[in-house]
């Protein structure tokens, strides 16, 4: 998959800005879902909009796994932790932190 190319901030003989966009897909695997599921609505929210973020900015609280392949994304007690394969974010895991690394 080719990057999309996209114009931002076109005005007439000024400041013309270039910005490299690339659709990023956020998957979860059969065990991410069922504890996805498991959480209330509100947990769901807060961790949906921070995962979105992290897919179209590459920015937010992540870190790489020490000991094992992938990283964590933080959101506030819980934690996503998840694998990039090309343009695909693979979710893990999606649970309280005290529970997500056993």
């Amino acid at each position: 998959m080719s990057p999309h190319i996209a114009f931002c901030n076109i005005e007439v003989d000024i400041n013309i800005a270039i910005c490299n966009i690339t659709k990023v897909e956020i998957v979860f695997t059969s065990a991410a879902t069922r504890q996805w599921l498991n959480l209330s609505a509100d947990v769901r929210q807060r961790i949906d909009a921070k995962l979105v973020e992290f897919a179209r900015t590459g920015q937010g609280n992540v870190k790489r796994l020490k000991g094992r392949a992938g990283a964590r994304l933080r959101v506030g007690d819980w934690r996503v932790v998840f694998y990039i394969e090309r343009n695909t974010i693979i979710v893990a895991a999606v649970g309280h932190r005290r529970e997500i690394y056993d």
